[in-house]
């Protein structure tokens, strides 16, 4: 067995994937208006983005009763500022709650949370 893609849904697949795209440095490899693909040149899983016309953002931090967060990305960065800089200018929004200093909890443009740590 292979792990190839982790999917994240939203109401608009291509934009979602066109964010990840400029964080990552990914190229997009499937292009479909319901099913959009981020694969790494060397091959390894990628992210796929899948159309929900009802997608709800997950609360951060949890709400009793609210919509639940399911997964969550990491991605380690050498420096934290920066990435968070550049994360912000691609259209991430960065979360008021931190749970630590070396982590910075933001939510992509559909609001999915992700965590950009370092490992200082």
């Amino acid at each position: 067995m292979k792990l190839t893609s982790t999917v994240l849904g939203a109401p608009e697949p291509r934009a979602l994937a066109e964010f990840y795209s400029k964080l990552l440095g990914w190229p997009i490899r499937t292009d479909e208006p319901e099913w959009v693909t981020l694969r790494p040149d060397d091959g390894s899983a990628g992210l796929s983005f899948q159309l929900e016309t009802g997608h709800v953002p997950p609360v951060w931090p949890p709400v009793e009763g609210t919509q639940q967060m399911q997964l969550h990305l990491d991605i380690e960065v050498d420096d934290l500022e920066a990435a968070t800089a550049a994360a912000t200018a691609a259209g991430a929004v960065v979360a008021e709650f931190q749970p630590q200093e070396d982590v910075r909890v933001c939510f992509d443009p559909a609001g999915h949370p992700f965590c950009l740590w370092t490992r200082e």
